[in-house]
């Protein structure tokens, strides 16, 4: 008898399908950045060509673990000649190892889109294009903003609109029909509204806006965020500060939705110098379903990301703080500095976002 029962459950066991519950993983690092020391040291590693390998050798593992990752491109693909702050244009290869690392979507409204004008612009999104990533937050005219808006993602079946906005383009007007998406609360009800019309089961919104250099959030941030949260966006993710600022999960007292707004998650690559603009943080998502098959997001956990400076043969690199012994000993001292700053701001401010432990990855070198 036991023979037949213990047959029975193997049987059930090993041939019934599973049925875990539907799941994706988003990820969002910061600010993508091109100074004139990172664009010389790619010159001189590629012996004459642009060459960013090694940049993203460390994090890349885990970029292409999630099922869509997003990062903030905050430098024009301009064309020569290449150059750094204050109007960047960067090499195509820079997008390329961008893809090569694992990013899926290129944010683009940003203060420096249109630091090489509309031509620019343009050039951009022509590269973009011939890498076959996805991009969203400037357009070659009004006319294709309204044909891509919102950028509609099936992912792991899960129904997802992307939104860009930026605050402004360092006084630079477009002069050739560039389209920018600009913080305007109309219009950007009006695409919200769109995203719903067309099935999005989340909407993600991420926003260039804040004040540089400032580790906390200012009150236009959070007017803004609590409109967009009203308006039904699930995921806020900002930019632009070049420092980290806190991460909250809002509550709608009425409806008893929530939101998910991070103001700010630093640089991902830069030359920056000042101890707090050293690095940034990478964040995960998980997308799930409830028991009616609503879906939401879970999960939100974040770690440390810094910068390292060249050194010898190597170029910049972006190293997580899971590993932070790959910082080499001559940077440990800003390292630290920069993560204390960054965790003293996370735990005194956070809300429902917490810290992924270094033990939790599997990927270890």
């Amino acid at each position: 008898m036991w023979k037949i029962i213990y047959s029975i459950f193997s049987f059930l066991t090993t041939t019934l399908p599973s049925y875990e519950t539907p799941h994706a993983d988003l990820l969002f690092v910061g600010d993508a950045m091109q100074h004139q020391a990172q664009l010389d040291k790619a010159l001189e590693i590629g012996k004459g060509e642009y060459d960013y390998s090694g940049c993203f050798s460390l994090i890349s593992p885990e970029i292409r673990k999630a099922d869509y990752a997003v990062c903030n491109l905050e430098v024009p693909l301009g064309g020569p000649d290449y150059s750094g702050y204050p109007c960047f244009s960067s090499p195509p290869s820079f997008a390329e190892s961008l893809k090569d690392a694992g990013f899926d979507l290129f944010l683009t409204a940003n203060n420096h889109c249109l630091d090489r004008r509309d031509k620019g612009a343009r050039m951009t999104l022509e590269i973009l294009d011939s890498l076959g990533v996805d991009h969203t937050g400037t357009f070659h005219d009004a006319a294709q903003r309204d044909t891509l808006v919102p950028l509609i993602k099936d992912i792991n079946g899960f129904k997802v609109a992307f939104l860009n906005y930026t605050y402004g383009t360092n006084g630079i007007r477009p002069s050739d029909g560039v389209e920018v998406a600009l913080i305007d609360t109309l219009k950007i009800k009006e695409e919200i509204e769109l995203a719903k019309k067309k099935k999005a089961e989340i909407i993600v919104a991420n926003m260039h806006w804040g004040i540089e250099y400032v580790l906390l959030e200012n009150n236009i941030q959070r007017k803004l965020a609590a409109f967009l949260a009203e308006n039904g966006v699930d995921l806020i993710i900002g930019g632009h500060p070049h420092v980290v600022q806190p991460m909250k999960i809002l509550k709608n007292e009425k409806t008893g939705k929530e939101t998910l707004v991070v103001y700010s998650l630093g640089n991902f690559i830069s030359n920056m110098k000042t101890a707090d603009t050293r690095g940034g943080a990478i964040l995960w998502v998980t997308l799930t379903r409830d028991s009616l098959g609503n879906a939401k997001f879970d999960n939100p956990r974040y770690q440390l990301l810094f910068a390292a400076k060249p050194e010898g043969d190597l170029n910049y690199r972006v190293i997580p703080g899971w590993i932070e012994d790959s910082v080499p000993q001559s940077q440990r001292n800003h390292w630290e500095i920069f993560k204390r700053g960054a965790m003293k701001v996370f735990n005194k401010y956070n809300e429902g976002v917490e810290l992924s432990p270094a033990d939790s990855f599997h990927t270890q070198f």
